[in-house]
C-alpha cells in the first residue's frame, strides 16, 4: 500500500485557450472566447481540499487532500481539458492516488465563469463513483515566473505509487535540477517558464538502482508559492503509469 505524503496543496488544472474566428472582410478579429485556465483553490463533498491549474494548452493537473486534513497529499489527477461557453470537460482523466486505490480513469464535467469559479463532478466509471467539487480563482496565476525566481535549495516530500521520501532538489539560475532522496534514489532534469500562467515546465529523469521509477523520464508542471516559499511539482511517465509529486520549502 502507497503512503500518503505531506504538504498543503488542494487543486490544479489547466485549459485549452479556444480562439475565435475571424470576422471576415477587414473586420476585427474577436477577442479570445474566456476559458477555465488559471489557478484554482477548492474543495471537495468528500472532505478534500484541492489546488489545481488549468494550463493555455488544455492540460490539467489536480493535486487533493486526504479528508479532513489539508497538510496530507493523497494523489493527484490529470488529463486534458475542453472549457468553452461556461462548461468544463475531459474524458481522459487520471487518478493517481497515494493512499492505496491505485490508478483509475475518470471523466470530469463542470461548469465555470472566467477567473471566478470552477465547479463540477468527476465520475469514476470503474469504480461507479462520482466526487463533486467547488474552486475559486487564484490571480496568483497571472505573475510572471522567472528561473531567478525558482532558483535555489528545496527540502521536502516526493510520492511516487510505491511510497513516499524526503528529497532535496537543487534548481540552479539557468534551469537546472537535481535532487536525491533519503533512500539514496537520484534524479536530474530541467525546468522553464511556461509559456503562459505562473506555471513551470518540468521535465525529470530517474537514477535508476532504488528508485521505483527506474530510469523512466517523467514531464509536468511545477507552481512556485512566492509567499510561503513552497514549490510543488507533478509530473508522468509517457504512459501515465507512474509520476513523481514534490512538495518542499526553499531553504534561506
Amino acid at each position: 500500500m502507497c503512503k500518503v505524503m505531506r504538504a498543503l496543496p488542494r487543486w490544479v488544472v489547466m485549459v485549452c485557450l479556444v480562439s475565435g474566428c475571424g470576422g471576415g472582410d477587414g473586420g476585427e478579429t474577436p477577442a479570445p472566447a474566456p476559458t477555465a485556465e488559471g489557478l484554482w483553490i477548492g474543495n471537495t463533498n468528500t472532505a478534500r481540499t484541492a489546488t489545481g491549474i488549468v494550463l493555455d494548452n488544455g492540460t490539467f493537473w489536480v493535486l487533493y487532500s486526504a479528508p479532513n486534513n489539508s497538510g496530507i497529499i493523497a494523489g493527484g489527477v490529470q488529463g486534458t481539458s475542453t472549457s468553452v461557453n461556461g462548461s468544463f470537460s475531459s474524458f481522459d482523466a487520471r487518478d493517481f492516488n497515494l493512499e492505496g486505490q491505485g490508478i483509475n480513469n475518470a471523466q470530469v464535467a463542470g461548469t465555470y465563469s472566467a477567473k471566478q469559479l470552477l465547479n463540477g463532478t468527476v465520475t469514476y466509471p470503474s469504480l461507479n463513483q462520482a466526487i463533486a467539487f467547488n474552486s475559486v480563482y487564484n490571480p496568483a496565476y497571472e505573475q510572471t515566473p522567472s528561473l531567478s525566481t525558482i532558483a535555489g535549495t528545496y527540502s521536502g516530500n516526493a510520492a511516487v505509487l510505491g511510497g513516499t521520501d524526503t528529497a532535496t532538489v537543487f534548481i540552479t539560475q539557468n534551469g537546472a535540477v537535481t535532487g536525491i532522496g533519503s533512500s539514496g534514489c537520484t534524479f536530474a532534469g530541467t525546468v522553464s517558464p511556461h509559456a503562459k500562467g505562473n506555471v513551470y515546465d518540468i521535465s525529470i529523469t530517474f537514477g535508476g538502482g532504488v528508485c521505483s521509477n527506474g530510469t523512466n523520464t517523467v514531464t509536468g508542471i511545477g507552481y512556485f508559492d512566492a509567499g510561503s516559499s513552497r514549490l510543488y511539482a507533478a509530473a508522468l511517465n509517457s504512459t501515465r503509469t507512474n509520476g513523481f509529486i514534490y512538495s518542499g520549502f526553499k531553504q534561506p
